[in-house]
């Protein structure tokens, strides 16, 4: 999935995952998109600080049905 795409799908209410399970992508009240993992609870950023470059491969980002 591109940024643009991942996006889309957290802002019309659908799942992201990242890689596996236990990494969702979210969006915070400050309108940033995060990428959250489950088990521990710390978050990086969906992108590096240029808001184009996925922290992640585009191959890892799958909507959770």
């Amino acid at each position: 999935m591109t940024v643009e795409e991942i996006k889309t799908a957290v802002d019309n209410g659908k799942t992201v995952h990242c890689l596996n399970g236990a990494y969702e992508v979210i969006k915070d009240t400050k309108n940033q998109y995060l990428i959250k993992c489950i088990s521990n609870g710390h978050y990086i950023g969906l992108t590096w600080a240029d808001d184009v470059t996925l922290n992640g491969q585009e191959k890892d980002f799958y909507i959770f049905n």
